[in-house]
């Protein structure tokens, strides 16, 4: 879990930086010339299958945990120490994973897939940035987008420290960093995803 999970955040960086390039304002130009490198740079696209291997795996590690961690005691808790021994987050990554994998894959079926397919076609690569313009003027779909960001951030608030505590690299030394660093990276990674449908919505940006 900690080994994919710091892969996967990994990719959350390089996905925040391609997709903050909307913010420069300038019709979609930069956005469109890292998307077009990330779509079609070999490296990328050979790491694409790793991506999507290491995603399958963490999905499948969480659930082996989950179902480790329920069978673990044949008789609940009658009373829950709640935030005493854990915070709530921690108790509901299973929860919060579902809902970012059910975000992950209406994300990936509007954007990734049609441009994916459309390249294998050879039909060239679609307009990223217009497709994401046009998408993000439905309320319902920006409603969806803000509900995966919130438990992105939550996921990751308690997920980030954890993969350094279960590699051994939260020492004493550098705990309070890491768990510094995890909060920050948990606050400003899913701000920056949220901001984007927000500022199609309002028009910010054209």
């Amino acid at each position: 879990m900690a080994l994919t999970g710091l892969f996967l955040i990994l990719f959350l960086v390089v996905h925040c930086y391609v997709n903050a390039m909307i913010f420069w304002n300038d019709g979609g130009e930069k956005f469109t010339e890292a998307a077009h490198f990330m779509g079609t740079n070999v490296v990328i696209r050979i790491t694409e299958i790793g991506l999507f291997a290491f995603l399958i795996l963490h999905i499948v590690q969480g659930l082996k945990l989950w179902a480790k961690n329920r069978s673990g005691r044949s008789v609940r808790y009658e009373v829950s120490a709640g935030n005493a021994t854990s915070k709530w987050y921690s108790r509901s990554m299973g929860i919060l994973g579902t809902l970012i994998l059910l975000f992950l894959v209406i994300h990936i079926s509007a954007f990734w897939a049609p441009n994916r397919a459309s390249q294998t076609m050879g039909n060239g690569e679609l307009d990223l940035y217009g497709m994401m313009r046009d998408t993000f003027q439905n309320p319902i779909i920006v409603v969806i987008y803000l509900f995966g960001c919130i438990s992105l951030a939550w996921h990751l608030v308690h997920g980030f420290y954890s993969a350094f505590q279960t590699l051994g690299l939260a020492t004493n030394r550098y705990k309070g960093m890491i768990k510094a660093v995890g909060v920050g990276f948990s606050i400003i990674v899913p701000i920056i995803f949220a901001l984007m449908p927000i500022a199609f919505f309002f028009h910010w940006i054209g």
